[in-house]
């Protein structure tokens, strides 16, 4: 039996996205009749922050003497709202809500206020970089650390632990990348509005309702079912050469087709009500890789299963031929590198 891995798996190969859509669109060129925005997302962003702002009222009026039905309204019901909001920031970050760029900034930030802690406009920094630059140490804030790796380890409090403090560990990874600027006036404007909605609620009608959003944030991206979404994505327990895995499952309904997540880093322009048609029009590029069918068993599976660790990523051995023009998002339509496609 082996012992704990000390290391990521290394590899050679570029990603595989690129020109798996190279292939793609040369097979199926109608794919492009897929690419654009989609505004009607506009309609589910108001249900989400009325939604999870009445139940903040209702719960910040009761008083904080009742946490505890906080705490049991945001596991059982509040993350799945709260982690929609993060389905409809990745979108925004890729300009899939409206073709203009600065419309879908303003999208995030209204959707952002329901989560308490500034979110988006700190996503969207980072996000396009881990299109273009899959893998690579320097640039993929997705990778955790050497150092987080290796401290968690295969032991399950601490992986555990790691969980519930997701939210956080996530939000220090981007100081890793180069050449990253992380303030701008977009991110003042996203700070402002959330805290600023956060005081306003609390002091208004009781922050019983804020730690409800507070906790409704941390159990969606953390120690919750919904936690292993990001797990499913890119971690590999046995060194599998697939980097991308996609969920299949009925969580996918409220979680708006999150987990097609090979689909989406094949076409990052393709809006996610749009992306089951990519899988109907080119089915044999999907059906034969491996996806999970449970969050909830990933989940404990990856708390309890010592071949689950942080370690359990494909790395670049070099920066390689990216893929992605991470320019792509300004231009709001895919843009593969021209070394990558050979075209130029």
């Amino acid at each position: 039996m082996s012992g704990p891995k000390t290391n990521f798996f290394y590899s050679d190969a570029n990603q595989p996205h690129p020109e798996r859509a190279k292939t793609m669109l040369q097979k199926y060129p109608q794919i492009k009749q897929l690419f654009g925005a989609e505004p009607k997302t506009m309609f589910i962003i108001f249900q989400l922050v009325i939604l999870q702002s009445i139940i903040a009222i209702f719960l910040g009026m009761a008083g904080t003497e009742y946490w505890w039905v906080s705490l049991i309204v945001a596991y059982c019901f509040g993350a799945f709202f709260n982690h929609a909001t993060f389905v409809i920031i990745h979108e925004t970050s890729h300009n899939a809500v409206f073709n203009r760029k600065i419309f879908n900034r303003l999208a995030a930030c209204l959707v952002d206020i329901v989560n308490v802690f500034p979110s988006a406009e700190g996503f969207r920094v980072y996000h396009v970089r881990h299109h273009a630059h899959q893998g690579d140490y320097e640039f993929d804030a997705d990778l955790p650390y050497k150092h987080e790796a290796k401290t968690i380890g295969n032991n399950s409090f601490l992986k555990a632990i790691w969980l519930l403090f997701f939210p956080v560990v996530q939000g220090l990874r981007p100081f890793r990348m180069k050449n990253i600027k992380m303030w701008n006036p977009w991110v003042v404007l996203n700070v402002i509005t959330t805290f600023g909605f956060a005081i306003w609620l609390g002091t208004t009608f009781g922050w019983n309702g804020v730690l409800y959003m507070f906790l409704s944030f941390g159990f969606s991206i953390g120690l919750h079912p919904l936690g292993a979404r990001w797990i499913q994505e890119h971690y590999t327990p046995e060194g599998n050469p697939q980097e991308s895995f996609n969920y299949e499952g009925r969580l996918n309904i409220p979680g708006l087709n999150v987990g097609l997540h090979n689909e989406h880093h094949d076409f990052p322009n393709i809006a996610w009500n749009k992306l089951p048609e990519l899988r109907k029009i080119a089915p044999e590029f999907y059906s034969t890789l491996a996806h999970h069918t449970s969050w909830v068993n990933l989940f404990f599976n990856f708390i309890f299963n010592p071949k689950y660790d942080l370690y359990s990523r494909i790395v670049r051995n070099k920066e390689g031929k990216a893929g992605v023009d991470p320019d792509f998002l300004d231009r709001n339509e895919l843009v593969l590198s021209k070394e990558a496609l050979k075209i130029g």
